[in-house]
């Protein structure tokens, strides 16, 4: 580990939202068209039959909750009545609630990727993470919203909006950016709505959330964490990961997620690398530990400068050695990753809505650009579908 170099590459979001947020009236119109969630008498979004509980993880009462997420929009469904489900002593998680993004399935409600296209995807199934966070002791209490289709719909797009849930808001500062794609994922865990998230991530979309709402949020290697029944982007890049308010956290929901899945081949030799990742993180030291620091990336935003200057100290306080190195985005491999996630998508997208056992209106990318163009005031009213479109003519297998 003393003569490793890790690279850090920090950047930071800070720009205000790219459109407008759904009024509350249009949020409540596109939730009552899922057919999954009521209102009460105070126009709060609540499944049936629920009242008054409180997350002993958090501190929260669900009436807050709902309450505060009228004005985050982080939540596509919150299930309080599972705190009242028994727990299962001695397991790794022992009752501590999660929310799981809405591109995850869950036996319960619908997996829609924000896309009113998927409202009636209700596949009576768990994916296989989901499986392992149950029998480990996690409580599953809701879907968290997301950028729609994980941010890979628009080029023009605004970090942490869907038709389904609205536009996320980060709850630091309402008017500043959730990043995306895993946008509810990390808001709702800066806000306290659960002890944890799982988010997806094919590239920065739980690291950029997990930083720009001041949580801890990894990408596990992929093939860590099963992807089957998850909304894909690419085979070659999706996986599943936490987000939490400390590493320690953090690392105790990936044991929980991780794991080998005989329908995931890349997850073959997951079973041997699992074990308990918090275990001795309260002995874990940055002594003698080599850090690569990139400069020049805070947009000329002073304060955040500051910020960063701040946190390297703190760093060498602890022991760490500062390394600067100099990088550049290399344009001729960003392009070429892009051709693989755009060929990918329109290989891997027709073959999950083809798989699904709910009575869908889409079974193709294809039926997807058809379906937002027929729906385009309530799909495209704030950004169009030119990634849609792209990964349409991504056929040249050579080029893959």
């Amino acid at each position: 580990m003393k003569n490793s170099l890790s690279v850090v590459l920090v950047t930071a979001s800070l720009s205000l939202s790219a459109c407008a947020a759904t009024s509350a009236n249009e949020r409540q119109i596109d939730r009552a068209e899922i057919g999954r969630v009521g209102d009460n008498a105070d126009g709060q979004v609540v499944l049936p039959g629920q009242h008054l509980v409180i997350d002993p993880w958090t501190g929260r009462s669900s009436r807050e909750v709902r309450r505060l997420d009228e004005t985050l929009n982080t939540l596509i469904v919150f299930d309080s009545s599972v705190l009242e489900a028994p727990h299962v002593p001695g397991t790794l998680l022992e009752g501590r609630t999660v929310l799981v993004k809405d591109n995850i399935e869950t036996t319960e409600w619908a997996t829609t990727a924000g896309s009113l296209a998927l409202t009636e995807n209700v596949t009576g199934r768990d994916a296989p993470l989901v499986v392992n966070l149950r029998e480990n002791g996690g409580l599953v209490l809701g879907k968290a919203n997301l950028s729609e289709w994980a941010n890979f719909r628009s080029t023009n797009s605004s970090s942490g909006w869907s038709a389904v849930g609205g536009q996320t808001r980060n709850p630091h500062a309402i008017n500043r950016s959730p990043c995306g794609s895993s946008s509810g994922s990390g808001a709702a865990v800066a806000a306290g709505f659960a002890w944890a998230a799982i988010g997806t991530e094919t590239d920065g979309s739980i690291t950029c959330p997990a930083s720009a709402n001041g949580v801890v949020g990894f990408k596990p290697t992929v093939g860590m964490v099963s992807r089957t029944h998850v909304i894909p982007i690419s085979a070659s890049q999706d996986t599943a990961g936490p987000l939490a308010r400390s590493v320690e956290d953090a690392a105790l929901l990936l044991s929980a997620i991780a794991g080998s899945d005989p329908l995931d081949p890349a997850t073959l030799v997951a079973d041997s690398h699992v074990t308990n990742f918090a275990d001795g993180i309260d002995r874990a030291s940055l002594d003698g530990v080599r850090i690569g620091v990139v400069r020049g990336r805070d947009g000329g935003f002073q304060p955040l400068g500051q910020l960063y200057e701040q946190a390297l100290s703190d760093l060498r306080r602890a022991g760490a050695e500062l390394v600067d190195i100099e990088y550049s985005p290399d344009e001729e491999l960003g392009q070429a990753e892009y051709t693989v996630l755009l060929y990918e998508f329109q290989r891997d997208i027709g073959r999950y809505l083809k798989s699904s056992p709910a009575d869908l209106p889409v079974r193709s990318l294809k039926d997807l650009i058809d379906f937002n163009a027929v729906h385009a005031l309530s799909e495209m009213r704030w950004f169009g579908q030119e990634i849609f479109e792209m990964a349409l003519e991504a056929t040249d297998e050579d080029a893959y």
